[in-house]
């Protein structure tokens, strides 16, 4: 008699990356898998992920995805294979693991993450964050910089020199602290 068990191998960097997740703010992880409980229930365990769902058909992938945005959550989907591409599509965000993955996959995504580590997707994050704070600081600061001037020029004190500054002046400056979004500290080259 002999057993012979297929299942998907934990990739080197998951555990890490799970933990990374955790740390930067997102609380409920899950696994949604059609590999069947015990294996499922094993991974879960390794890589640090106590909500598990298994024994799942693409379409049941689907309906549970969409039983958690019914509860108001915003759903982030990962996967890499052909029984993904539903899900992926389905989720708020659907995100490809693109080197080892299959093609109907990677069309269904939102983000494709080409060297298949989860550990990228942390610094996507990271560098989504950063990138939105930027966003908003250049937003306020030129829109404050436009007012005080458009103020100042209402009471005539202001002069074209000062329209200039808040028109070019305040773009250039923008630009430059965008240019922070890229800096040696953020390693982002994979996704």
């Amino acid at each position: 008699m002999g057993l012979i068990i297929v299942s998907d191998t934990i990739k080197e960097d998951s555990i890490d990356a799970i933990k990374k997740l955790k740390e930067i703010g997102i609380e409920e992880l899950a696994i949604i898998t059609g590999d069947n409980e015990n294996i499922a229930k094993d991974i879960g365990n390794k890589v640090g992920i106590e909500r598990v769902y298994y024994n799942l058909l693409p379409e049941q992938k689907v309906e549970k995805v969409n039983e958690l945005k019914k509860q108001g959550k915003k759903v982030m989907a990962i996967g890499d294979g052909i029984n993904d591409s539903p899900v992926l599509a389905n989720a708020d965000l659907g995100v490809a693991m693109g080197k080892e993955g299959a093609d109907l996959a990677i069309d269904a995504s939102d983000i494709v993450i080409m060297d298949s580590k989860l550990s990228s997707l942390v610094s996507a994050i990271k560098v989504s964050k950063k990138t939105r704070k930027i966003v908003i600081q250049n937003i306020v600061f030129a829109i404050a910089v436009k007012l005080f001037v458009l103020i100042l020029g209402a009471f005539g004190v202001s002069t074209m020199l000062e329209a200039v500054f808040a028109d070019v002046g305040v773009t250039f400056i923008t630009i430059l602290n965008c240019i922070r979004i890229s800096s040696k500290k953020s390693n982002h080259k994979n996704f």
